[in-house]
């Protein structure tokens, strides 16, 4: 009890205190030094991501793309050791040749955050950062635009807007920060890349990416536009089964056989009457045309001319495609990491409604010579007659 009482009172004193103190300190320092040991060695237990973009950004200064396609290789493996889904590699989803409105209100730019987020944000965390866009996919409605986009995104060296941003046709008023905002974040050597199908018939649209970037790439996916009236509309009677009919629609007077040019669906196949628009401001070598028609009979060909044109090494081919008979049309195969094919939508293959052959015909009759004229000045026969 003495000998206690004596150590009670000795630890009073400051000297004794001061020690106390001292040694408690040292104790936390050494605790801590000991946390920041064990996570060092935890972090070069694991593949070293800054040591990989540096080596990237190394490799793409000689080889453009090189350094990113084995980053993104790297991320792809380590996602499927941790079971996670494969970074950047955006499933394609809705409908192939429908529902290009129905993306739109499922990824809507305009949401509170501004912009969504994607599967490659996440994985490289602040790696990148976001850039307007090199190339826009600029046209048609209902030709084939999701598909495209959709197809394109399995690029890894393409990073793409989901939802249609329409900046160039609705939300100008905004500025080209909050445009730039919406943007993916993209590493060097990467394509920015947005869809949306109704620039190719605004008037100002032009102008207006021409003033953003004179260099810019664009691609119009074009459909026999007979076809795509129909389908314009059944798009437009699944939501309103109301309207009139088809054939009300698209005569001004039926008995004259006079076409109604102001209806929509009809202006926008006068293709040849847009274009004009855009060679004021773009050479034809900066616009790629491609056919709605071949994405579905030979997705890998159609997407080897679309590499071709972004400059892009071929890396989408026939090993990522196969055809559902059941849907009738491509899908993308198992991704890695993923358990299931990717086909593009439930709505794919709506049923058209019947229309009477002879509205048909004065269709194909009057569209003839804008056809023809589209096949002269793009170069190319889509087989339309």
């Amino acid at each position: 009890m003495e000998c206690s009482l004596s150590w009670y009172h000795s630890d009073l004193t400051s000297p004794a205190a001061l020690r106390k103190k001292l040694l408690l300190l040292f104790t936390m320092l050494l605790l801590w030094l000991y946390i920041l040991y064990s996570c060092a060695g935890l972090c070069l237990s694991m593949p070293n991501l800054v040591y990989d973009y540096e080596t990237a950004r190394q490799k793409s200064a000689t080889v453009p793309g090189a350094g990113v396609s084995e980053l993104r290789s790297k991320l792809l493996l380590r996602a499927q050791q941790a079971g996670e889904a494969a970074p950047g590699f955006m499933p394609a989803s809705r409908d192939l040749l429908q529902d290009d409105v129905a993306a739109e209100q499922t990824e809507s730019p305009t949401a509170a955050s501004g912009h969504s987020q994607k599967p490659l944000d996440l994985n490289l965390g602040g790696f990148g950062a976001k850039k307007l866009p090199q190339a826009i996919i600029i046209g048609v409605k209902k030709g084939g635009t999701r598909a495209l986009l959709e197809f394109l995104r399995v690029h890894p060296d393409i990073r793409a807007v989901g939802a249609e941003p329409h900046f160039f046709d609705r939300h100008y008023d905004k500025g080209m920060e909050w445009y730039k905002d919406l943007m993916p974040k993209t590493l060097d050597g990467q394509i920015t890349m947005e869809k949306t199908p109704s620039y190719f018939v605004t008037k100002e649209a032009a102008a207006r990416i021409y003033a953003m970037s004179k260099d810019a790439k664009l691609i119009v996916v074009v459909r026999d536009p007979v076809t795509r009236a129909i389908s314009d509309y059944t798009q437009t009677l699944s939501k309103k089964p109301d309207i009139p009919s088809f054939e009300s629609l698209t005569f001004k007077n039926r008995t004259t056989g006079l076409i109604d040019t102001s209806w929509s669906a009809i202006q926008i196949g006068i293709y040849a009457k847009h274009l004009e628009n855009w060679l004021q401001y773009f050479p034809m070598r900066q616009i790629l045309f491609v056919s709605g028609e071949r994405l579905i009979s030979d997705p890998a060909g159609e997407l080897s001319r679309v590499q071709d044109f972004l400059g892009l090494k071929r890396i989408i081919t026939d090993k990522h495609f196969y055809f559902n008979q059941t849907k009738g049309f491509p899908c993308l195969k198992k991704p890695e990491g993923s358990s299931k094919p990717h086909c593009l939508g439930k709505t794919k293959g709506r049923t058209h409604p019947n229309i009477d052959p002879e509205v048909v015909q004065r269709l194909r009759d009057f569209y003839r010579p804008f056809n023809m004229k589209f096949y002269q000045m793009t170069g190319q026969n889509f087989g339309w007659d």
